[in-house]
């Protein structure tokens, strides 16, 4: 196994056994054994893995050195698609009465970074990489806002709540990353995953990094919330007519609802929000 950094070993991915191989090679027959091989232990990965090598295999058919050499089809038998399989739909989220042992158990995270990024995804409903990614730049603490990086805009304003901003507020300024890491070659948060599943086998819970962004679309429902509101939010691409050419959402108004929508979350958890004076950042006088 290659080492991608001190203590943590990997194993080699799932194209690995195929790398050596010659193009004219990698024959249907091929692809199938190391599909069946490999699809007993990570069949998801074999799935994404198939998916590369299909892209692969049809750009060096469209390339006139490589063409002769390549069989587009190699990857995409009937056998294969059966032996890889489907994927299957995640459904895990947090209910309405499981917050407050989530809560409990994540903010005992010895790491004040990752305790506040993990909040921070229930709480925005974002991407993972998108929060990993946010810079110190990205933040206003005036105007309390957030610029995302976004798949599908590029970039997005969101508002920034409360209680968000107050956990930002109180973490390390240790380099441009909001939540930085001293250990990581990127200089913020890259695998929280171990420290989530820690404290949900601990609070007796099963949830992934993404079931927290499901989490944050699910409970919104319980909520008198308008359903582009949420989805804005959290940067899903808009859905109708109405909603792609005539709906403008300013942050403020975003701002309404989402403070809304943390203090329903942090009330089921048993938190008290922050009011307004609490948070960081300038307010205008009236």
């Amino acid at each position: 196994a290659r080492q991608r950094r001190p203590g943590v070993k990997t194993k080699p991915g799932p194209l690995a056994e195929l790398m050596p191989m010659r193009l004219a090679d990698l024959t249907a027959e091929i692809v199938e054994q190391w599909a069946s091989k490999e699809a007993r232990e990570r069949p998801a990965r074999v799935r994404l893995a198939l998916r590369l090598l299909k892209a692969f295999l049809r750009w060096a058919a469209a390339d006139a050195a490589l063409k002769d050499l390549s069989d587009p089809s190699a990857a995409s038998t009937k056998k294969i698609r059966e032996t890889a399989g489907r994927a299957k739909p995640k459904n895990d989220y947090l209910q309405r009465e499981q917050l407050a042992t989530w809560f409990e158990h994540v903010r005992r995270i010895q790491n004040p970074v990752i305790a506040a990024y993990l909040q921070c995804l229930l709480l925005t409903g974002a991407r993972r990489e998108e929060m990993a990614g946010l810079k110190w730049d990205d933040v206003n603490f005036r105007w309390m806002g957030m610029n995302l990086k976004d798949k599908i805009e590029g970039r997005r304003q969101v508002p920034m709540t409360p209680y968000v901003a107050a956990m930002l507020a109180g973490l390390p300024r240790r380099n441009e990353w909001v939540f930085s890491s001293t250990t990581s070659e990127s200089g913020h948060i890259e695998e929280p995953s171990i420290a989530h599943r820690d404290a949900c086998a601990a609070a007796g819970l099963e949830l992934t990094l993404h079931g927290l962004r499901r989490s944050f679309a699910s409970l919104c429902e319980w909520l008198d919330i308008p359903g582009g509101i949420s989805a804005q939010i959290q940067g899903h691409a808009p859905q109708g007519v109405r909603e792609q050419n005539y709906i403008r959402r300013p942050l403020d108004l975003l701002r309404v609802h989402h403070n809304k929508i943390e203090g329903w979350i942090l009330e089921q958890a048993g938190i008290e929000q922050p009011g307004e004076e609490q948070a960081p950042g300038l307010r205008l006088a009236r």
